[in-house]
């Protein structure tokens, strides 16, 4: 073959050479069915004076049926070689290669010989268009040959390393998950990082390196690959200009990677999800997704595989945010405007995460724009929202700030209800980013966050909460194998409940913690098929775990404050991924945790074999401060496996241990702003989480449509539940009222997706349930007899459908159907009486069901014209969420009236509401 291809570049050059007179090129007519290829050569150089170079061998099974008349020879052979892996070119000497991969190219670029670029004349030819430019300049660096390495450094053959970064042509972005490969002699490739690096083994030789990824153009580059060295390569933003664009890159990644358990969402697929008040909402489009769910509307937390709200890791830039939600969960958290994509792992967790028993969700901001300064933003019904970046050096450093507030307490002092007239609640959120690229080794990243919220709903009581979270990293890449990020963190909560309106009693409640944390992560790329993974992770905890202040002289209000909490965490962990075979790979991972709850504090002991109680305290015992107070730790693995059936179907299977440190005690269903976060200590144990997943893949219609389903399993232990009427705050033995329970959640997950063409979107059911049982060694202690009971989350069925269909490049509309079976419910049965005291009798726990949830929505997007030199480029938003008005429950409460109980139904959004948003950018 190498000799081959070494004699048809001795005849191009011998060709070029002589510059003989071309011949007008002769038309070919014929019927040529059903004929093997060589016969097909043998009646064209009969017909023509073309010559066909070719391998016999690799040809001479291939089957043409080609009817032509007065057709050229590139027609003849486009036709007979058309869905076949064969590529074909033609010299001006007439003389035709045929070759697998890529073609060979008839003639030296232009000025292949020149060094230097010669001096421009007094008069130079009108400068072409930005478009044509553009286009010009990535035809040249497909057509160049890029030298990587030392000449002469390493045997022909030899294995050398390329590596380097794929960033947008526009912004200087990494693009994340890009892939990255070469085709010939063999197809080899890799994906970029969130760092949008990329890293691959080859042998010392002549490759086309291509680069394909979702929202960017097809690139290619001509490289040389002489010793290990580095190539950065900028791509373009694949936009539509007249008809929809399919997109092939990464095509089969549902099919082909290590992943199963994992949703990634970009912004541009984030922003088609119909939501309340017309802004994009991360943690709504990620409660569309199966496996994933909330206990009802106006909640942000989620459950993913039957774990609770505090099982899920939320992670902005590797910070820890531990409220996620704006007004009572209406909204998310996060500016919309700032982010570049969103990842869930709900199973086959990467041993780097830790610390939650049910979920990973990483959000990842973008870093800004190193090319220009720019902008966006919105207006809508009840936010505003803006966004503004550029370089700071260019191409080398860039900067990101963004903020978004509120107005809802001007429209509800507008509503004449004085219920709402007098209520407030309002929001704000800032962000701001900035990275720098030192050099080619090193790059430091950024990142702070602050937002506040305050409300106050027709009393004299003001809910205030506020998030805090700041992150530092530097990347350095210590060779083309090996990188490393280290990172610290910084993240605190805190919230306050004040009551100043009767100075008797005027007091404020709060509670707050922090987090510290500092971890490195290293990657090591062996070859192609072997990947390593290690790196280590320390946390600090400090929690104030809740005070009562009296306000003023006049308040009569006692103080209490509980001791302040602390602890340590400490992980390592090392992962390996190996491709065993091209059908079959592993990945297999370690991670070992240690946890110290620290003094200075008091402890209790109690009694054994009793319920726990204040009566039954024997000792108290005092740690001084940096005294450990209780150590727990224990390894935690993860395995996956992979095995293709074929080129588009594959099964999957994970197993991964958790342990979780940290729990959050709430005496509602959804998360709330006074929810309490308790340290592991010497009577409240940590959690472990094991959990069984295996899926079948398969992609149908050229990897345009994905389908999946997943089965999974998960036992998980010594998670907090409570005893009937549990007092939460300040609980000075709140272990007196929190008893450790034992869970297992199963279930089934379907997805259907389609992302490509006018009609897009997803469909997605799962069944699951989500059991508890209490059963404890003490009778007292025990729930529903010990047996298992549903959580406060087993919701059996969820459907959900997002469609979006494209009438135009301006028209756009999208369709949200969602449905669940209701979450459970503990009613009260009948009342009684002990003496002269009523009471009530209760069902067992959970027993129950509120009404099932459905909600359909609507939302027409309308983009403006699509020229190139505006001020600002706009797009309008026009939505119905709640489409039908049904009524959905939010929960069910019971009021005592004239000596009966009547149950009530409370609904969030109990009929249609109509959003308009205007969204633009410059």
């Amino acid at each position: 073959m190498r000799f081959f291809y070494r004699l048809a570049f001795l005849f191009l050059w011998s060709g070029t050479a002589l510059g003989q007179q071309l011949a007008p090129p002769p038309l070919i007519s014929g019927e040529f069915t059903g004929i093997r290829f060589p016969e097909l050569v043998q009646r064209l150089e009969a017909q023509t004076p073309y010559r066909f170079y070719y391998q016999p061998e690799a040809l001479d099974t291939l089957r043409v049926n080609v009817r032509v008349t007065s057709q050229p020879l590139e027609a003849v052979l486009q036709a007979a070689l058309a869905s076949t892996p064969f590529r074909f070119a033609v010299d001006p000497q007439q003389r035709v290669y045929v070759t697998t991969g890529s073609a060979i190219q008839p003639n030296l670029p232009p000025n292949f010989f020149v060094t230097e670029m010669p001096a421009a004349t007094a008069t130079e030819p009108d400068p072409l268009p930005a478009e044509e430019t553009q286009a010009a300049a990535a035809s040249t660096s497909a057509l160049k040959l890029y030298e990587v390495g030392k000449k002469g450094g390493s045997q022909p053959g030899g294995k050398v390393t390329l590596a380097g970064h794929i960033r947008d042509s526009k912004a200087g972005e990494p693009v994340i998950g890009a892939a990255v490969f070469v085709e010939a002699p063999s197809t080899v490739g890799t994906t970029t990082d969130q760092y949008g690096y990329y890293a691959l083994t080859l042998p010392a030789g002549r490759y086309e390196l291509k680069v394909r990824g979702i929202g960017i153009k097809n690139t290619r580059r001509q490289i040389q690959l002489h010793t290990d060295g580095k190539l950065e390569i900028e791509v373009e933003e694949d936009i539509t200009n007249l008809k929809e664009v399919v997109i092939e890159a990464e095509k089969d990644k549902n099919v082909a990677s290590m992943q199963m358990g994992v949703e990634r969402l970009d912004i541009k697929t984030m922003r088609q999800v119909p939501t309340a008040f017309g802004e994009t909402d991360i943690l709504r489009v990620v409660l569309t997704l199966p496996g994933v769910k909330s206990v009802g509307e106006g909640s942000t937390g989620m459950n993913v595989r039957g774990g609770a709200t505090d099982q899920n890791l939320i992670l902005f830039n590797d910070a820890t945010v531990y409220n996620p939600a704006h007004l009572f969960g209406f909204f998310s958290a996060f500016n919309p405007d700032i982010l570049k994509t969103v990842e869930l792992y709900k199973s086959a967790v990467p041993a780097k995460y830790g610390g939650r028993l049910s979920s990973v969700l990483e959000i990842t901001t973008r870093d800004g724009n190193k090319k220009k300064f720019s902008g966006s933003g919105g207006i809508g019904l009840m936010t505003s929202r803006l966004a503004l970046e550029g370089p700071i050096i260019k191409d080398k450093s860039a900067f990101i700030v963004a903020g978004r507030t509120s107005y809802s307490d001007w429209i509800l002092h507008q509503i004449p209800n004085k219920t709402y007239r007098e209520s407030s609640a309002s929001f704000y959120d800032l962000n701001a980013h900035i990275s720098h690229q030192i050099d080619d080794r090193n790059t430091v990243y950024a990142t702070g966050y602050l937002s506040r919220d305050q409300f106050q709903l027709a009393s004299d009581t003001l809910y205030r909460y506020q998030n805090q979270t700041g992150s530092l990293k530097w990347q350095h890449n210590f060779s083309n194998k090996l990188y490393g990020v280290l990172t610290g963190a910084y993240s605190h909560y805190q919230y306050g409940i004040r009551n100043d309106k009767n100075p008797v009693n005027a007091a404020e409640l709060a509670f707050g913690i922090n987090q510290t944390n500092l971890q490195a992560d290293f990657s090591y790329f062996h070859s192609n098929k072997h990947t390593f993974d290690f790196g280590f992770n320390n946390i600090y905890y400090s929690v104030a775990s809740g005070s009562l202040t009296p306000i003023g002289n006049e308040s009569l209000i006692k103080p209490d404050v509980l001791p302040r909490e602390q602890a340590l965490e400490h992980a390592i962990y090392v992962s390996d991924k190996i491709d065993v075979t091209p059908r079959f790979a592993v990945s297999l991972g370690l991670r070992y945790s240690l946890f110290n709850a620290l003094g200075p504090r008091d402890t209790y002991q109690y009694l054994p074999n009793i319920s726990k109680s204040e009566n039954t305290i024997t000792d108290t015992i005092s740690h001084k401060r940096g005294a450990s107070i209780a150590t727990y730790h224990g390894p935690e693995y993860r395995v996956t496996l992979k095995y293709a059936l074929s080129d588009n179907s594959s099964v999957k299977a994970s197993y991964n241990r958790m342990r979780q440190y940290i729990h959050m005690l709430s005496n509602t269903a959804s998360m709330s702003p006074t929810d309490i976060w308790k340290l592991s200590d010497a009577n409240i144990r940590p959690q472990v989480g094991d959990q069984y997943s295996i899926g079948y893949y398969r992609n149908f219609k050229s990897n345009t449509i994905e389908t999946s389903i997943e089965t999974y399993y998960k036992a998980m232990h010594d998670f907090v539940d409570y005893k009937s009427g549990a007092t939460l705050i300040l609980n000075h033995h709140i272990e007196t009222d929190v008893v450790n329970a034992e869970g297992k959640a199963y279930g089934v997950e379907v997805m259907v997706k389609k992302l490509t063409g006018k009609l897009n979107g997803w469909v997605s059911y799962t069944y699951s349930r989500s059991l508890v049982r209490v059963n404890t060694a003490t009778t007292g202690d025990m729930v529903n007899g010990g047996k298992y009971y549903p959580s406060n989350f087993d919701k059996p069925h969820d459907a959900t459908m997002i469609g979006n269909y494209r009438f135009s490049r301006r028209f756009s509309t999208s369709l949200n159907l969602t449905y669940s079976t209701g979450r459970p419910i503990t009613l009260p049965l009948a009342k009684y009486y002990v003496g002269n005291s009523m009471r009530v009798y209760y069902s067992e726990r959970n027993a129950y069901r509120v009404p099932d949830y459905y909600r359909a929505d609507l939302a027409l997007n309308i983009e403006g014209n699509h020229k190139i030199k505006k001020l600002a480029h706009g797009s309008w938003t026009i939505g119905v969420y709640n489409l039908t008005g049904r009524k959905n429950p939010y929960s069910v409460y019971f009021k005592s009236e004239n000596g009966r109980i009547n149950g009530y139904q409370l609904s969030i959004f109990g009929q249609p509401i109509p959003t308009i948003t205007y969204n633009f950018k410059f």
